[in-house]
């Protein structure tokens, strides 16, 4: 695997200073964090250790990683830890994508209130999704589904949805069976659509009625009663967008999408081509037009590259990935085995070796990449051993840029 020559923290190191100076206090402590664990990962600040080469003396100083869920680098094995876990709970039935997208005028409230409209996509994403499944005109099931949220879209501008991965079935009201799906269709997203709008209209107004919303700059017209319900009432006629990609091939390609999706960050540092006279160039793909067509390339002011990647902080706690009905933490390993006993499965799915999860950091990268951190990059002959343990900077001070 090569490694970019370009990065996000690359970014951070060289114009980072100047925005925190130009932001000033519209710079939250959570995005601060963020910037500070981005430019220290994998340099002598977090430590690390020396290695040497048992045959030809090589040395190579191997940092720490900062294991923030928002830098790029730092999410690999992360997604490989969880990718074993959720193997276990996959089914050996169709599984559908379903997206979940709010518009543009809900976006802008969410920017300022992520915790409180994020937390509402979720509830009413899976109160629809649960609805609409019990219905017996549709399937009469109970589901179980996990959801991730993405908060970016390819330019890094605020576009919150919600990626859902659904077994084509569930369990019958009475637990007695399990009831499959019609073949490679899962519920209609037309009423998925209107009736995750009025979940989510209803609980964004149960919010500003207990005065939760933060409506300033911008927004601050939406703080006076009519105008809110005249913003409401136009929300209410806009097409919320719900819509169901064609079913995965089998248990492994599902496997395959949740590495992708799962633990994704804003922007990776792959899509970067470069930076200079303070602009940031980067590719990405028009989804608008065909996304079967080569990526287009963007230039931002690098204040403008690095505000767009921070809106994308999400607050300190929030989890990004949840889970429901069958699924859900309180009775999933019982509705799993009863699952599997109504299909037949002998078992959980088994990880292909390539994807567990060792516990040595190494193992698990050559597991990951097929590159291994074992030998040695100068000989290609002996092993890097650990010769001395590299202490940890007292405070994470700002790091030349290197670029």
């Amino acid at each position: 695997m090569v490694r970019p020559t370009l990065e996000v923290a690359d970014v951070f190191r060289r114009y980072g200073h100047a925005y925190r100076r130009e932001a000033g206090v519209s710079l939250s402590s959570a995005q601060g964090r963020v910037m500070t664990a981005i430019e220290t990962c994998r340099t002598a600040v977090l430590g690390g250790h020396l290695e040497q080469c048992d045959a030809c003396g090589h040395e190579r100083n191997a940092y720490n990683s900062c294991a923030n869920r928002h830098c790029p680098k730092c999410q690999s094995l992360a997604r490989a830890k969880w990718i074993e876990h959720r193997a276990a709970e996959i089914l050996e039935v169709p599984y559908f994508h379903v997206v979940f997208t709010v518009p543009a005028d809900v976006a802008a409230i969410g920017v300022q209130n992520k915790a409180r409209v994020y937390g509402i996509l979720f509830r009413a994403t899976a109160e629809t999704l649960r609805t609409i499944a019990a219905d017996p005109r549709h399937l009469g099931a109970e589901i179980g589904f996990f959801a991730v949220l993405h908060s970016w879209g390819q330019t890094l501008v605020h576009h919150p949805h919600l990626h859902c991965v659904v077994p084509g079935g569930g369990l019958s009201p009475d637990g007695a069976r399990w009831v499959a799906c019609r073949p490679g269709f899962f519920l209609p997203v037309r009423v998925l659509s209107r009736l995750f709008r009025r979940l989510f209209l209803q609980h964004l107004q149960a919010a500003y009625d207990a005065g939760s919303l933060r409506l300033v700059g911008p927004l601050e017209a939406l703080r006076h009663r009519p105008a809110w319900t005249r913003a409401l009432a136009a929300m209410r006629q806009t097409e919320w967008v719900v819509y169901a990609k064609r079913p995965f091939a089998g248990p492994q390609q599902v496997l395959d999408y949740v590495g992708r999706y799962t633990h994704r960050v804003a922007i990776s540092n792959d899509r970067l081509l470069d930076m200079d006279r303070g602009e940031v160039r980067f590719t990405y793909k028009d989804y608008r037009t065909d996304s079967e067509q080569p990526p287009k390339t963007m230039t931002l002011a690098a204040p403008e590259f690095i505000r767009r990647f921070l809106l994308h902080v999400l607050p300190a706690g929030f989890h990004r990935i949840r889970y429901y009905g069958f699924l859900g933490a309180r009775h999933r390993r019982e509705k799993l085995a009863r699952c599997r006993q109504f299909l037949g499965s002998t078992g959980p799915i088994t990880m292909p070796a390539a994807a567990t999860s060792p516990t040595d950091y190494r193992d698990r990268t050559e597991a990951l990449t097929g590159r291994s951190l074992r030998v040695c990059p100068a000989c290609h002959q002996g092993q890097m051993i650990v010769i001395e343990r590299l202490v940890p900077a007292r405070s994470a001070a700002p790091i030349p840029d290197t670029s």
